[in-house]
């Protein structure tokens, strides 16, 4: 089976609230056993623009990726993300 990944790009617009997003949406990570393998770190954009911050979670599956972003632990955890920063996912299935 094929793995599926989310890929995170952000720009955060408000540092003091967006702690309360990050408490908020590892309740739905760990309910769907979610993989970061990349959250933050030093990066370069060589072709265009980027957000300041990026990461990529793996999980078991595709399947698990749509289920973890469409749960309510999730989309409860987005609408704070929506307040307090600019960002883009895209869910793909990997190897």
């Amino acid at each position: 089976m094929k793995k599926g990944y989310w890929i995170v790009h952000v720009d955060v617009t408000d540092a003091e609230n967006y702690p309360k997003y990050l408490a908020a949406d590892a309740i739905a990570f760990e309910k769907f056993d979610a993989h970061f393998l990349v959250r933050g770190g030093d990066m370069t954009g060589p072709e265009g623009p980027v957000r300041k911050r990026h990461v990529v979670i793996e999980f078991e599956s595709y399947q698990t990726a749509l289920d973890c972003y469409h749960s309510p632990e999730y989309q409860a955890a987005a609408r704070l993300r929506q307040q307090y920063s600019d960002s883009d996912i895209v869910i793909v299935e990997g190897t």
